[in-house]
């Protein structure tokens, strides 16, 4: 059996576009539960998606603990040996109290490349396969949320082009989410029910069409 971490933010954990962080989707229509059915028996699905989670950034409002790269490590190394990784962040990185541009963020992810690689948290000590996927674009009405992503929603179209830019040049794999699916109006940056499904649809396609479900 193959394990598979799914590595993300509030749209990995299935928060309900307009609810509360506690208000999620069920384990079979949130992506990864998705990309699990779809996978088969041969493959581990393992979810480890938070609600404000950075790539590299501390929050000074919702905590140190929402920093991705603080807890990737004891996550590797608690969940391994990993076959593959996917990796979905960014979106809480475009928050006005961190105002950065698409290149700096990309670089956050970066940064979570290195950890797994110098890690290897692989099957006998090799690097495992890493995906990373850019987050759908924000909406331009992001209801109460206006003021915590203000001037984000240009930034967010512009995550794709640089993700994709810095997974070529770390050779890993990269996929726009946004090809397959869009942000819900209700709050305009999470995803909802119908996103979820064809994410994780899509995702398993990719992974076919790489070739790794007859990897050995």
């Amino acid at each position: 059996m193959k394990n598979l971490l799914c590595y993300g933010d509030s749209n990995t954990h299935g928060q309900i576009p307009g609810g509360q962080s506690t208000e999620r989707f069920g384990p079979d229509d949130r992506w990864p539960g998705v990309l699990a059915r779809k996978l088969g028996s041969s493959w581990h699905v393992i979810e480890e998606g938070l609600s404000g989670r950075t790539t590299v950034r501390n929050d000074p409002v919702e905590g140190k603990h929402k920093n991705g790269r603080r807890y990737l490590t004891p996550c590797l190394q608690s969940h391994a040996p990993l076959d593959l990784i996917i990796l979905m962040l960014g979106t809480n990185d475009l928050k006005r109290r961190f105002w950065l541009t698409a290149s700096e963020v990309a670089m956050g992810i970066s940064c979570l490349v290195h950890d797994i690689k110098e890690l290897a948290p692989g099957p006998a000590g090799r690097v495992p396969e890493i995906l990373i996927v850019s987050p759908p674009p924000m909406l331009n009405d992001l209801k109460e949320w206006s003021a915590i992503f203000e001037g984000a929603q240009k930034t967010s179209r512009e995550l794709a082009m640089a993700y994709e830019i810095m997974a070529d040049s770390l050779e890993v794999h990269f996929f726009d989410a946004s090809s397959v699916c869009v942000s819900a109006p209700e709050d305009g940056f999470h995803m909802d029910l119908q996103a979820h499904h064809l994410l994780g649809e899509a995702l398993a396609q990719e992974i076919v069409n790489i070739g790794w479900i007859n990897d050995n």
